[in-house]
């Protein structure tokens, strides 16, 4: 293998299908400001069968399907044979749960025990491709040992931002391969945003997880291997085959987003003749995208508490995840279910006595999940099911690192008050038309919601308070305000909903309506609200910057 010059590699915007070159300094679409981008490939050069063929002579590892990875120079590969894993059948799980073909997809065989070994390999090996030579990334766990493997391969210097709530084993993993462990006493997401916004000060080159092309790239190759191991389960060389159902334990989603593309380019190349459904498990404790699915909801409202001891499976708010994986799941077929931390420790005890596999918590929950699905009809005996079996349960050595090997941020100090565009709020009202005295605050958080309170009393507007989108609307109804000032994201109701029923009111929609989000907006977030409201401002940074700026100083 060596640089292919015929090939072309792009980057197409997900929201409005424009297209850019695979570049390094490309974090969203220039045209409408999507943050995720995916890769795309001339696939018309490849001649599928010729190709099929060739794979069964190639090395049985993910490097395989090199032309559909977003690698120019194969000489740039950092590889421990990673890929490749065994998709084994299972015999007595399978006939207790009834199922004459469950198949489970063995990710444990990887270099470092996890599934997230397919990311590491290309997202390595791109940035090493493009000239990083230093990575910030945020971890529960899996993601920042595969990195710290892959990093210490290819000279690359690894920051591990964990929160607290992280197995001190896997922070050690981590560690023990070089990297610079930062253990933060908060959440998920506010490790990931300190994380960010460390990079951003110290210069240093971030992975972006479901935002990162190389993430997504990589998880498409368990697809791949699934379809061809299927396929040439009784014949060698026969036509591949797509599962009725790949079901996964999710946190951020990328994993099954990555797989949803790969069969979708293999259905492309007519590998395969349909898509699979999706079983999206997540624990009960922090089950956003589960909540918004049953709500019928293609936006997820964050958790802001998750309530669950498995960490890696403890991402509150999964963004743009959850909507793509939200319109697989409405144009292909699948759920979004969820089980709790006790049923997933028992379904761990139950798959390593009945087939001898020892896995992580986060697949625990997996199997819990298809034990539901199971029950409830949602999968019948005769469909093909495979389950991602993510990673396994061994520990680091724990006397190898004595206790020098992590460096502890306490993530209270550095989150600030909320931060009010108080100016342009003054302005937007003075804009609206008609005699304002009378305003409805929808917000959930109690330190936002004083503070706007605060901010219209001292201007002389009577204020009305509500802590959801619920307690919102039956205020609205109730009490009709002569303006409306809401956040996006809330628990139960989130403000988009607050908004849909107000403009489907005939009572309600001819009411202004101002938005105050500290929400990312994408592409579809600012399409969905044109001409729905007057005024959409955003808060300022949760982020205390002289914070970031001790810190990267003390690092």
């Amino acid at each position: 293998m060596q640089t292919n010059t015929t090939r072309h590699i792009d980057l197409e915007c997900l929201h409005c299908g424009e297209r850019v070159p695979l570049d390094k300094h490309v974090a969203g679409c220039p045209r409408c400001g999507e943050n995720i981008l995916e890769a795309r490939y001339n696939l018309d050069q490849i001649d599928a069968r010729s190709w099929q063929a060739a794979l069964t002579q190639r090395r049985h590892t993910l490097w395989r399907y090199h032309e559909v990875l977003p690698i120019y120079n194969t000489h740039n590969i950092v590889t421990m044979g990673e890929g490749g894993t065994p998709l084994i059948k299972s015999q007595a799980l399978a006939s207790m749960l009834g199922l004459r073909n469950l198949y489970l997809k063995d990710e444990r065989q990887g270099p470092t025990n996890s599934f997230k070994d397919r990311q590491a390999t290309v997202a390595i090996s791109a940035m090493r491709e493009i000239g990083v030579d230093e990575v910030v990334v945020a971890s529960t766990g899996n993601v920042a040992i595969a990195y710290g493997a892959y990093c210490a391969r290819a000279g690359i210097k690894l920051w591990a931002f964990f929160p607290a709530s992280t197995p001190g084993a896997k922070m050690r993993e981590a560690a023990l391969y070089g990297a610079e462990v930062i253990k933060i006493g908060g959440t998920y997401d506010e490790t990931k945003e300190i994380a960010a916004r460390f990079a951003k000060s110290k210069g240093v080159f971030l992975d972006r997880g479901i935002k990162s092309v190389a993430a997504i790239e990589a998880m498409k190759t368990m697809a791949y291997e699934i379809a061809q191991d299927l396929g040439e389960e009784e014949v060698i060389g026969a036509p591949w085959r797509a599962p009725d159902w790949f079901l996964q334990g999710v946190s951020g989603g990328m994993g099954p987003i990555g797989v949803a593309k790969g069969f979708r380019e293999m259905h492309a190349l007519g590998l395969i003749d349909r898509l699979p459904k999706f079983g999206i498990i997540q624990s009960t404790g922090c089950a956003p995208m589960v909540d918004a699915f049953v709500r019928g909801q293609r936006i997820a409202t964050p958790v802001t508490d998750p309530q669950t001891v498995i960490a890696t499976l403890a991402t509150g708010n999964p963004g743009r995840a959850y909507e793509l994986l939200y319109d697989y799941v409405r144009e292909n077929g699948g759920t979004f279910a969820d089980a709790s931390d006790e049923e997933a420790f028992d379904a761990i005890r139950t798959v390593a006595r009945l087939e001898g596999i020892s896995v992580e918590p986060a697949t625990g929950v997996t199997f819990a999940g298809l034990y539901k699905m199971v029950q409830a009809g949602v999968i019948h005996p005769d469909e093909v099911v495979v389950v991602n079996v993510s990673g396994h349960t061994l520990p680091v050595e724990r006397e190898i690192l004595g206790e020098q090997w992590q460096r502890q941020v306490d993530v209270q100090r550095s989150f600030a008050s909320p931060q009010l565009p108080e100016d342009k709020l003054m302005s937007a009202l003075d804009h609206i038309e008609g005699k304002i005295r009378r305003v409805a605050v929808i917000e959930d958080s109690p330190d936002a919601a004083r503070l706007l309170q605060r901010l219209l009393v001292a201007r002389g507007y009577e204020v009305m308070l509500a802590s959801d989108g619920r307690v919102g609307l039956q205020m609205l109804i109730g009490d009709k305000p002569d303006l409306v000032i809401t956040d996006l994201m809330m628990p139960d109701v989130d403000g988009f909903t607050v908004i849909e029923a107000m403009k489907a009111d005939a009572e309600l929609q001819s009411i202004p309506i101002v938005v105050i989000t500290a929400k990312e907006l994408t592409a579809s977030d600012r399409e969905r609200l044109s001409g729905q409201v007057e005024k959409v401002l955003q808060k300022g940074s949760t982020i205390d910057e002289d914070f970031i700026d001790t810190l990267v100083d003390k690092l």
